[in-house]
């Protein structure tokens, strides 16, 4: 085999897998619900009291629908926005407190700028003190 027809053969094989590994991310992304929806958010504060939030929002993602009605701030980071403050209460770094985001009581595995919202959903912020 010629050195010209090796390199393309790894041309071609490198856009196979290329190819290949854009489809099965594709195929694994987590659903967007496009148009209004209505989603709760619980928020259980430092002092153990909880208050809910329904949120009307045409946003895909929940980053979009907590900012929208200025639920929760932060500051940005590698994975997008790390809440610092929600519903007035900011977490204290010095006692090691951080807002936790569950989705019927089990951790949310992705950022609050990817994960995605459908109509119904509810989801709880926690302030939370220990890493």
């Amino acid at each position: 085999m010629s050195k010209k027809s090796k390199i393309i053969l790894a041309v071609v094989l490198l856009a196979v897998l290329a190819a290949a590994a854009f489809f099965i991310w594709k195929a694994n992304a987590p659903a967007q619900q496009a148009g209004s929806k209505t989603v709760t958010v619980e928020v259980v504060h430092g002092d153990g009291s909880k208050k809910d939030f329904s949120i009307k929002t045409d946003e895909q993602f929940l980053r979009g629908a907590l900012e929208q009605d200025k639920l929760a701030e932060g500051t940005e980071g590698q994975y997008g926005l790390f809440i610092t403050t929600v519903d007035g209460e900011t977490a204290d770094d010095s006692k090691q407190q951080w807002w936790c985001v569950t989705k019927g009581g089990a951790r949310v595995n992705t950022g609050v700028d990817t994960t995605p919202i459908a109509d119904g959903d509810i989801y709880e912020i926690t302030l939370t003190t220990g890493y």
